[in-house]
């Protein structure tokens, strides 16, 4: 079977990463297409994979006006390739030109919020996969499953962290603090940290070093603070990093997610939603979503202050392990049971 997999995010990336190897191990052939994103090329360079790349377009309508450059982009690719189905993390662009060249499209998607992607792909693809946690009812395309995307990368299975990435980078015991561009298009009113200043962050470091060393991840280097705490690390040595974490705070849904199945306390600050992280905070207890950075700060205060608190987070853990799928396994299933899947 040849297939295309569609990646718009690192994180694709690293979802389809074992199902990329388990299904080229099964003798399929796989292309890899994407947009020219953050790092996602040095990712799958880093991974072993190669792919194709259209453009990327930083805001809402940019995207909207590039919509058919890409599809035109990826139809040429896919008339060359002649795949037999699109695989996608709800790619339009895939659905589109699936429906174009009448192949089935399998989308894999966690993320409610992102209503105009999934209008715009919906109506042209066969199957949507989500966790049984999506809050959201798609309809009858939509098959649920118990589990959450990140652990396709970070279920022991996959991951075993590195014990030498924090002497890597002269690190010892640090907090992530994760700032976002929300400049995708499911961040459309989105809001979370909300800083208006470099002083108002670097007092929130401030208050957060009472801790630990501030470590900040950022998508933009605006202002000195961040320059001199931004956490510059190879792609490949971030979920070690993570890992090893006292903890995570921020308003990148995906870090904080990843803090949580690694065991690492988190805290999601933002007007929005993801049911994922609604499940890991109300089922399990390793997350906690926030609308105000105020009550972040407390919350991170009085997860911080309980000396017991790495045991019986990594206990949580265990237990949330203990109770999910193989997503993997899941995935190729579907994937190599699409010659099954009628088009509508």
């Amino acid at each position: 079977m040849r297939i295309i997999i569609d990646v718009g995010h690192p994180k694709d990336v690293n979802v389809f990463k074992n199902v990329i190897l388990a299904l080229k191990k099964n003798g399929h052939e796989v292309k890899i297409v994407g947009r020219d994103k953050e790092n996602i090329k040095k990712i799958l360079e880093e991974f072993g994979f190669q792919g194709e790349f259209g453009p990327y377009y930083k805001n809402i309508i940019g995207k909207a006006c590039g919509l058919v450059h890409n599809d035109l982009w990826l139809y040429n690719i896919a008339r060359k390739f002649q795949p037999d189905i699109f695989v996608s993390q709800g790619s339009p662009y895939s659905a589109h030109v699936s429906r174009l060249l009448g192949k089935p499209h399998l989308a894999y998607i966690d993320t409610e919020i992102a209503v105009p992607a999934i209008k715009l792909m919906l109506p042209f693809t066969d199957k949507v996969y989500t966790s049984s946690s999506f809050y959201t009812d798609l309809g009858p395309k939509q098959e649920r499953f118990n589990g959450y995307y990140e652990l396709a990368y970070l279920h022991p299975k996959y991951f075993k962290p590195n014990p030498e990435v924090k002497k890597k980078y002269g690190l010892d015991e640090y907090i992530i603090l994760r700032l976002s561009a929300l400049a995708a298009h499911h961040d459309l009113n989105a809001t979370g940290l909300n800083f208006k200043t470099e002083e108002e962050l670097c007092e929130y470091v401030n208050q957060l070093e009472k801790y630990a060393k501030v470590k900040i991840s950022s998508e933009t280097t605006q202002w000195s603070i961040i320059r001199d705490r931004q956490l510059k690390n190879d792609p490949k040595d971030l979920h070690d990093l993570i890992f090893y974490s006292s903890l995570c705070i921020g308003e990148g849904a995906t870090m904080v997610s990843e803090a949580a199945i690694l065991g690492v306390p988190s805290i999601y600050i933002s007007n929005t939603q993801r049911g994922y992280l609604n499940e890991l905070e109300e089922k399990y207890g390793l997350t906690y979503t926030v609308q105000k950075r105020e009550d972040g700060l407390k919350k991170a205060a009085e997860i911080l202050e309980n000396k017991s608190y790495k045991k019986e987070w990594l206990l949580k853990r265990q237990k949330m392990l203990d109770e999910k799928t193989d997503v993997v396994n899941f995935m190729v299933k579907t994937i190599e049971a699409c010659v099954n899947v009628k088009k509508p």
